[in-house]
């Protein structure tokens, strides 16, 4: 590999904590989909990327070529060179396995593992047909967003295993 580029193996079988860069927004969600921690903060400097990215022991997505050229992002980075989300989770799946055995377990906004929610204390978070159709519900414990498995939940598992294959 060359310099800038994540050196690390996964720990246990599990995958490194990861940011994505701001050119990595789309990835960094479908990521957080499957339940993978992957922070992603859009407005921050390169300086502030990497110091947080050290700070929290996390690997940095990327497809600044000046960034995996910084020192202090060599063997932190992973660089990612398509342009297409789909062939981006490719080319990560070459690092390590990329599942959906996470699905939907983390905030797809705040990036915090989701809990339980019961079905009576969602009844006033969610729309009268959600709750009358759902039984299980999710909830992020810093931004409130309230999950649940609805017909969109098939769709995205479609998705998900299109790009992973196709």
């Amino acid at each position: 590999m060359g310099a800038g580029r994540y050196r690390g193996a996964p720990v246990n079988g599990a995958p490194p904590r990861l940011m994505a860069d701001a050119m990595l927004g789309k990835l960094a969600r479908w990521l957080r989909t499957l339940g993978y921690d992957c922070a992603f903060e859009p407005s921050i400097t390169d300086d502030e990327l990497l110091k947080r990215a050290i700070d929290e022991g996390r690997v940095i997505l990327t497809r600044d070529t000046l960034l995996i050229q910084r020192r202090a992002a060599r063997g932190k980075t992973i660089f990612i060179e398509s342009d297409l989300v789909s062939d981006q989770l490719k080319e990560l799946s070459k690092r390590f396995e990329i599942n959906a055995t996470g699905f939907l377990t983390r905030c797809l906004r705040c990036n915090i593992p989701l809990e339980d929610l019961g079905k009576d204390s969602a009844r006033d978070k969610v729309p009268p047909y959600v709750f009358a159709t759902q039984e299980r519900f999710s909830i992020c414990p810093r931004c409130s967003r309230v999950y649940w498995g609805g017909t969109h939940k098939a769709r995205m598992i479609e998705e998900i295993e299109r790009m992973l294959k196709g």
